[in-house]
């Protein structure tokens, strides 16, 4: 594994409580008969203000939240495991700016679920992997939107009226910002060889001696390539005996 990227609890933990969150929340409702849609964002009115926080806990029935539920433990999973640092302030600041915009452009409805929330993630994953230029993280960014590319058309209004196609548009344009905002380490390739140290020194390199100015290669000389490993003042007599055959 990359020493870059480390598994924690957390890469579980996190995606697993935010959903079973949401589960709990819509059973609540169902329990008890409560109605939490309006307490979803209604654009343009100060009352549907408190929607920038409570719309991506409040689903409208399984299916919404079943929808949302497998998105979100693969995106809260990949964010944690990848950008750990990163992964709270995105989940924070992408609800809020993603609900601002929302409650800015949306239409006079009530807008709930964590589908902001699921385009915050793809966004920031996407942006960032682009951004870092690391091989692992890019590789992360492709395999994202193979898998969820197709979520980008409903960012556009007219694709399907049933959906709020203002907070997905919110959560995609959150995320690439967040993606710009958040800063990351740098990764770099350790060195393998002796030529990739920074410290490198062509000139004191026995293979790199071997070419002139012009670069052409060409072996050193035999006296000079040659060196005995043992030396010795006494004389050496070989005695040759003839071997007897036997029958």
């Amino acid at each position: 594994m990359d020493k870059h990227f480390k598994f924690t609890n957390a890469v579980i933990g996190l995606p697993l409580f935010f959903v079973l969150l949401l589960w709990f929340l819509y059973w609540l409702e169902i329990r008890f008969d409560y109605d939490f849609v309006e307490n979803g964002i209604y654009p343009r009115s100060i009352s549907g203000l408190q929607g920038v926080l409570f719309s991506p806990f409040i689903h409208s029935d399984l299916d919404h939240l079943y929808n949302n539920s497998i998105p979100l433990l693969i995106l809260l999973a990949a964010l944690q495991f990848f950008y750990p640092k990163q992964s709270f302030g995105v989940i924070t600041f992408g609800i809020l700016i993603s609900g601002m915009i929302t409650w800015l452009i949306g239409r006079d409805s009530y807008h709930i679920g964590a589908s902001g929330l699921i385009y915050v993630l793809f966004s920031f994953i996407f942006f960032k992997g682009l951004l870092t230029q690391y091989y692992r993280l890019m590789a992360l960014s492709l395999a994202v939107i193979m898998i969820y590319g197709g979520m980008v058309w409903y960012v556009f209004p007219k694709v399907d009226d049933a959906i709020s196609w203002e907070g997905h548009l919110g959560g995609f344009i959150a995320g690439c910002f967040l993606a710009f905002v958040y800063k990351t380490k740098e990764y770099k390739k350790e060195p393998k060889y002796d030529w990739e140290q920074a410290d490198y020194d062509a000139s004191a390199d026995k293979f790199m001696q071997r070419f002139d100015e012009n670069g052409n290669f060409f072996n050193l000389t035999i006296e000079e390539e040659v060196k005995p490993y043992f030396f010795s003042d006494w004389d050496v007599h070989y005695e040759i005996t003839e071997t007897k055959k036997t029958n």
